[in-house]
């Protein structure tokens, strides 16, 4: 029977730490379907750490405790026409959470980005300081208020994206930015693979600031229930910003991009296409689901080295740099053929999650991207200089660490 604790301020976050191990570590558990299996029959829950702490906006810096809802936080900020720059996706119905039920703290566990990725960075990117608990009960903070401050080690990117393996946050602070006042998406139907990728890369490549590139094939827009046309691939570039320049951008984009084809304002609502395309659950209506990094030009290759009997649906977003891969259920999670033809077309430049699997999947099979022997080492020693008894979320990214 698992025991559950869920203290509401940091001494008491110490306290069950001290108390020994190991701890499962949640906020608000919407993510728990993501990484490997904690073997751990404690559950400690720090949603009970909520609420905003301090918000400046003239300075755009926020400091809230980790258990605060990214829904609110949203409504906060768009009072003073601020947001998240990083878009931070709602991921937690993949896992069959709640819509709308991320916190600000689970966010920056796993270290996900939208769209704007390209343009505007990670979450690791806006982290400016946080309060925590470490493997030995001892409370401590790393970063600050401002970016200049920020002396020796970079502890707060060190945060994002550490799945609550090295420490319990007990508060964040994040910078945050002007959100866009207008919003244009540019749309070209029937593209293949080879000139979406080429589109993509040449309007990022331009002056014109695009803020978001993806590309949706026929067959995954069959599973997307949203009154768009499904009948051939859409390319959708997205420009943001003052309205005035929106029109002028656009124009001057489309002129660059006549080569590969004619893109024209979207006639169609994209704001719930790219909601879409960053939150991934309104299409996934397969078991697997896989999260694939690479560098934009090897996104083809990888494609087309996919055994054909998988039958993969997939999209790309951050102009061919993400893909999202999902797939019929496998006792392996097609691992084996996914991380095979990964190597084949990135090598070491690419990296393969497994997104979404049954609980047998991820116990025994390697959730995230094997290591590097030397960047294991390293991974293993950061992780005993925070946790050395491996208290926290012990083997959530790897089983040794």
């Amino acid at each position: 029977m698992v025991q559950i604790f869920s203290p509401n301020t940091p001494e008491g976050v110490s306290e069950v730490v001290r108390a020994g191990g190991p701890l499962e570590i949640v906020s608000g558990g919407t993510r728990r379907g993501y990484g490997r299996f904690v073997e751990a029959e404690t559950l400690l829950d720090v949603s009970r750490l909520a609420g905003i702490v301090d918000y400046d906006h003239t300075e755009m810096v926020l400091t809230a405790r980790p258990g605060t809802r990214l829904r609110d936080i949203a409504v906060l900020l768009a009072a003073r026409g601020q947001c998240f720059a990083f878009e931070p996706p709602d991921l937690g119905p993949l896992w069959g959470a709640p819509k709308e039920a991320g916190s600000l703290g689970g966010a920056l566990a796993t270290g996900c980005a939208g769209a704007r990725r390209p343009l505007s960075g990670s979450a690791r990117d806006h982290i400016l300081g946080f309060k925590a608990v470490n493997g030995l009960g001892e409370i401590f903070s790393g970063g600050g208020k401002v970016i200049k401050n920020v002396t020796g080690y970079d502890l707060p990117k060190l945060m994002a994206g550490s799945m609550g393996t090295l420490c319990v946050l007990t508060e964040v602070t994040v910078k945050v930015l002007p959100a866009p006042r207008g919003s244009l998406t540019l749309a070209l139907e029937g593209l293949d693979t080879d000139h979406a990728i080429l589109a993509m890369k040449m309007a990022m490549n331009s002056a014109m600031v695009v803020s978001g590139a993806a590309h949706l094939p026929r067959e995954v827009l069959q599973d997307l229930a949203l009154a768009v046309p499904r009948n051939r691939a859409w390319t959708l570039l997205r420009l943001e910003g003052l309205p005035v320049s929106l029109a002028e951008r656009a124009q001057r984009l489309t002129d660059l991009l006549a080569p590969v084809g004619s893109f024209a304002p979207a006639a169609f609502d994209c704001s719930p296409v790219w909601k879409a395309i960053d939150d991934v659950y309104p299409f996934t209506q397969k078991a697997i689901v896989w999260r694939v990094s690479l560098p934009p030009g090897m996104a083809s290759a990888f494609l087309a080295t996919l055994p054909p009997d998988l039958e993969a649906r997939w999209y790309l977003n951050w102009g061919g740099g993400l893909i999202w891969l999902f797939l019929d259920a496998a006792p392996d999670g097609h691992a084996a053929s996914v991380r095979n033809a990964l190597d084949r077309a990135a090598g070491r430049e690419g990296h393969a999650t497994l997104m979404r699997a049954p609980e047998a999947v991820r116990r025994h099979v390697s959730v995230f991207q094997p290591l590097a022997p030397e960047v294991a080492a390293l991974s293993r020693r950061i992780k005993s200089g925070f946790d050395p008894d491996r208290v926290l979320n012990p083997g959530r990214l790897y089983a040794d660490i």
